[in-house]
């Protein structure tokens, strides 16, 4: 009767944990997904960043913060594979613990099988009936009340084992699933982190050789401006020695009455305004003039008669031509694909003096348009040309 009287052991359920698995996974992906939505949000300011005119210091920013974002990515994914891998280990153990369980109740029914089957079915009846008095018949009641108790709970342990090793097992598969998917995307984002890192240092020596460039481009700017500005300056000189000596000159085509009163040398919008402007990388460009976008090969007329003072090649302005409009007055039109005129000659109002060029520079096709006044100050050319319809 020994094995009648056996005390089921209390079984371990599996720990409880802060949360339900399936919530940290959902947890874990939606913080994956909030540091992903903002490195979207940083790529796209890169797409428009290029869509616009910017300085590479800016592109470089923006795959530093690439770079960074990325590297969250891969710290949050490393969290959640060693948090895997723990959950891993625990369900395994919790697994183990569980079947081992199963078993030991399994064999202790099993014996209870055993038992019932050498006693039969009317083992109970005849324990009741063998009894000597109403006192041991109670006994005996209490005794089989609390062995059929005892094989009910025995039987509802082993289906409470039997559906916790089934999760356990379901766990499992679904952190082993989780654990290779993290491993995979971390793959992935180490794999972006070395293009990001391949993508800044293109990025640095692009930053570093354009801003070479622009030190080179504005260093012979400046050049080609101080020729520029000597050519004027003597003719100034030219005209002041003249005038000193009484000589009679032609009347100046360009007076202050023609303010707003011009005629476009070609027509086009304004791609860059006179003034001081930002160039790349933050540099400063300083526009005695300003840039007329139109099509290559289109004509550009003479704004007032005047004499060729200069046909021909001046550095970064390419073929270029300038006007003497008499009484310190002076035109300059650069980036032309050719001159149509010489050096000494007279030309009229309207006339063709060149055709557009500059398809090869930053701003493509358009024509750099200066007007120079008395002493060869720059002046602005929007204030003498007539307001566009």
């Amino acid at each position: 009767m020994t094995s009648l009287c056996y005390v089921v052991l209390a079984t371990p359920l599996a720990s409880q944990r802060p949360q339900p698995f399936d919530q940290q996974l959902r947890d874990n992906q939606r913080r994956l997904e909030d540091i992903r939505r903002e490195r979207t949000q940083v790529e796209q300011e890169l797409e428009r960043l290029r869509t616009q005119a910017h300085s590479l210091s800016d592109e470089l920013a923006n795959i530093e913060r690439q770079k960074e974002t990325t590297n969250r990515i891969v710290n949050e994914l490393d969290r959640q594979i060693n948090g895997l891998s723990d959950q891993i280990d625990r369900t395994t153990v919790d697994l183990l613990l569980a079947q081992d369980a199963l078993e030991e109740k399994r064999a202790v029914l099993e014996r209870r099988l055993v038992d019932i089957y050498k006693r039969g079915p009317l083992y109970a009846y005849q324990v009741l009936l063998a009894a000597e008095s109403f006192g041991d018949l109670l006994s005996r009641y209490k005794y089989l009340y609390l062995v059929s108790r005892q094989d009910r709970l025995l039987a509802n342990d082993m289906f409470k084992l039997q559906r916790r090793i089934a999760r356990e097992r379901q766990t499992l598969v679904d952190a082993r699933d989780a654990l290779g998917r993290r491993k995979h995307e971390r793959t992935d984002e180490l794999q972006r982190y070395l293009a990001l890192e391949h993508t800044r240092e293109a990025s640095l020596a692009e930053t570093r050789r354009s801003a070479r460039e622009a030190a080179e481009r504005l260093s012979q700017l400046e050049r080609d401006e101080k020729s520029l500005n000597d050519r004027v300056a003597a003719l100034e000189r030219a005209r002041r020695e003249a005038e000193a000596r009484g000589v009679a000159r032609a009347a100046a085509s360009i007076t202050t009455a023609d303010l707003g009163q011009l005629d476009w040398p070609v027509d086009g919008k304004i791609v860059y305004q006179f003034g001081t402007a930002v160039g790349p990388n933050n540099t400063r460009i300083p526009w005695h003039g300003i840039g007329i976008a139109a099509a290559e090969g289109t004509p550009v007329r003479a704004i007032a008669s005047g004499s060729v003072s200069l046909a021909g090649p001046l550095g970064t302005y390419l073929t270029s031509v300038l006007l003497d409009h008499g009484g310190g007055y002076y035109s300059f039109y650069g980036y032309l694909s050719d001159a149509a005129v010489a050096k000494g000659e007279r030309v009229v109002k309207g006339q063709i003096i060149g055709h557009v060029g500059g398809e090869s520079s930053d701003r493509g096709p358009h024509l750099h348009f200066e007007i120079r006044g008395q002493g060869g100050i720059a002046l602005d050319p929007s204030n003498w040309l007539k307001t566009h319809k």
